[in-house]
């Protein structure tokens, strides 16, 4: 395969992703991110990180679930650090008929009852009468998993620059550029919209939890990943709006509020960060790569809920596309 130049705009999960694998394949990279420091603004920086393709199921579209184990896989070969514990699903004894309409609508999950609950994780023993449990599911830390994604990129020797505002025709000399900016090209992409999602991250020693825990709710469905030092994300609202302002009482009472339902030793926990954060997303939510038909643009963008999990599909999917000009699911021309 002969090397190319290549440009990627973005520094971002998308962006990174890229970055890595086509380093990785031997082409010429550079990655400009307009940020002074990494991962000041990008979207990427709120997501939950949680690899969990058969609980997205749930709501997204089957190819999102059918690729997703793919990049569950890459992330696997590629990340060392991946928490590789599973998804566990609850709901309170009202929203029962949530847990079963969940499982009607997912694959690949045992039922758990109160005992098996505990024994998954103690400090929710007699919480909770019946769980669903995903055992191959994944999560990460997102700081330290995008930083290692941009050392990686470094060693593979792709130039990154911070600090630095791309422009159409900037680079003359690159045979290829890669658009990763989010809803920063959406004068290209008039098909994107923004999804505000909002939240929180906390610190107790209170309570410990090897693996996220959904609780199901009707009206406030929040997730709870664990990170290290005794962090907790918690989220996230899905707002359609593109409002990119500070969380809003009403989530932050939403989120706290639900958290503390999960357990009330989530009350003493320390609020170290709110956040918000604006996805870029397509009509059907799917992320994907457009190829402009001069050969020398691709649009890799729509991460939505999905940045995380398909992110190192869209690159290896770039990647074999720019080798050899294979077809793939998610690519289509602009």
């Amino acid at each position: 395969m002969a090397s190319r130049n290549i440009t990627i705009v973005g520094a971002g999960i998308l962006g990174l992703w890229q970055a890595l694998t086509l380093a990785r394949a031997g082409h010429r990279v550079s990655l400009f991110e307009a940020s002074d420091e990494p991962f000041a603004a990008t979207a990427s920086r709120h997501a939950g990180a949680m690899l969990a393709p058969d609980c997205e199921a749930e709501a997204a579209p089957p190819l999102v679930r059918d690729l997703g184990y793919e990049g569950l896989a890459l992330w696997r070969a590629t990340y060392p650090h991946l928490e590789n514990a599973g998804t566990l699903v609850v709901a309170a004894a009202r929203d029962q008929p949530d847990l079963t309409r969940f499982a009607r609508h997912t694959v690949r999950h045992a039922t758990l009852d109160a005992r098996a609950i505990a024994a998954l994780e103690p400090d929710l023993e007699g919480r909770y009468e019946r769980a669903l449990y995903f055992a191959d599911e994944a999560h990460m830390t997102v700081p330290h998993a995008l930083t290692f994604l941009l050392q990686k990129s470094k060693e593979a020797e792709a130039e990154i620059r911070f600090a630095t505002t791309w422009q159409q025709n900037q680079n003359a000399s690159a045979d290829l550029v890669i658009d990763c900016r989010g809803l920063a090209a959406r004068s290209e992409l008039p098909a994107l919209r923004g999804v505000r999602g909002e939240r929180l991250l906390i610190r107790t020693h209170e309570i410990k939890l090897s693996r996220p825990v959904r609780l199901l709710h009707p009206r406030h469905p929040l997730y709870v990943v664990p990170w290290t030092e005794g962090r907790f994300l918690i989220g996230a609202t899905v707002i359609e709006s593109e409002d990119p302002g500070p969380m809003t009482v009403r989530s932050a009472l939403e989120l706290l509020g639900t958290v503390y339902a999960l357990h009330p030793a989530f009350g003493e926990a320390e609020i170290l960060e709110t956040g918000a954060g604006i996805r870029p997303a397509f009509p059907d939510n799917v992320p994907r790569a457009l190829a402009r038909g001069d050969g020398r643009h691709i649009f890799v963008n729509g991460a939505y809920r999905h940045g995380y999990l398909l992110a190192p599909v869209l690159a290896k999917a770039v990647a074999e596309h720019i080798a050899t000009g294979a077809t793939h699911p998610l690519i289509q021309r602009h």
